[in-house]
């Protein structure tokens, strides 16, 4: 997670700009599997997942993991079928490089907000880089911030913010692997960040100009990867725009398969009776620990995910369809 999940206005160039009207489109079809998208930077997360949608002429899309409008990445996206496992690649962990500005606070943390405070940067060595690093690196409590999708009596704290209404967003823990100072070019930073669902980095660079006593503002975001998508192979909008125009076929090659997005969970294999059980629902006693579990036929088609409990039955979750 970056930060504020809600689209900001943003000239861009849209891929789709110059596709054909809805009314001579195909009507949508079923499209399982996942696309690693290379979200451009200057427009929403909902809006590259509608793009995408479109171009693969999709019944049913949805995304994991929102990307603020300035930053670009790694943005899974899951059709059809692979919905279904999209709530469990939004707590994995993720990875960003970021680059922040010292010395300019801003009341959105990042460069698109307005400016509340500049102050002189101090002189700062590596070891006090090191130190206000790692001092919010670990199991930390973070504040949101105020121009973000957390919502507040059903209302997003964002549109509060919009209105001039007084906002404060609760405190949180969350989780931060790793925050490493990767380079310097005069106030700017170069920073890698590894961290847990719920983590806003733009929240981590406004803390860290906070320890240096001279305010930060986020200026850059990509995401590198999520698990367990380490090396991901991207694709752009505009790649599969190429596709879609010159050879549609082939876009169903950039799709990679359900259990992709479950590569670290433990797999139950399963024969044709037990698949046939597990396909209707029905519990199924297996000589497995307990734990969450993929079940797969024979073959290697996901059935289901689900958890074995301590008396060691299988209990479907989510069911795929064949």
């Amino acid at each position: 997670m970056t930060g504020a999940r809600f689209a900001r206005s943003r000239a861009c160039h849209d891929p789709m700009s110059e596709s054909p009207s809805s009314a001579s489109l195909p009507p949508p079809r079923a499209v399982d599997g996942i696309l690693l998208l290379d979200k451009p930077t200057g427009i929403s997360s909902n809006r590259a997942l509608q793009q995408a949608k479109r171009i693969f002429g999709a019944a049913k899309a949805g995304h994991t993991g929102s990307l603020d409008p300035l930053a670009t990445g790694l943005l899974p996206v899951c059709f059809g079928e692979a919905t279904k496992i999209a709530g469990y690649l939004l707590g994995a962990r993720k990875a960003y490089a970021a680059d922040c500005r010292l010395g300019i606070a801003t009341d959105t943390c990042d460069s698109e907000g307005k400016v509340l405070a500049e102050r002189p940067v101090p002189t700062l060595d590596d070891t006090v880089l090191g130190k206000a690093l790692a001092a919010l690196t670990g199991r930390i409590t973070q504040v949101p911030p105020v121009y973000s999708a957390l919502k507040q009596q059903g209302v997003p704290l964002y549109k509060r913010a919009r209105r001039g209404e007084a906002v404060e967003a609760p405190p949180r823990a969350v989780e931060v692997f790793r925050f490493d100072l990767l380079g310097r070019d005069g106030d700017t930073l170069r920073l890698h960040v590894e961290c847990g669902s719920g983590t806003y980095v733009r929240s981590l660079v406004r803390d860290l100009g906070e320890l240096l006593g001279c305010g930060a503002h986020l200026t850059a975001l990509r995401r590198l990867w999520i698990e367990p998508f380490r090396e991901p192979r991207m694709v752009t909008l505009e790649e599969l725009a190429h596709l879609g125009a010159g050879e549609p076929s082939r876009l169903l090659e950039c799709l990679l398969p359900i259990e992709a997005g479950l590569a670290d969970w433990p797999v139950l294999r399963l024969d044709v009776s037990d698949a046939s059980d597990v396909a209707h629902g029905r519990p199924l006693r297996v000589p497995a620990e307990p734990g969450r579990y993929l079940a797969m036929s024979a073959t290697g088609r996901p059935l289901a995910i689900g958890e074995i409990d301590a008396t060691g039955s299988f209990r479907v979750s989510r069911g795929f369809t064949a």
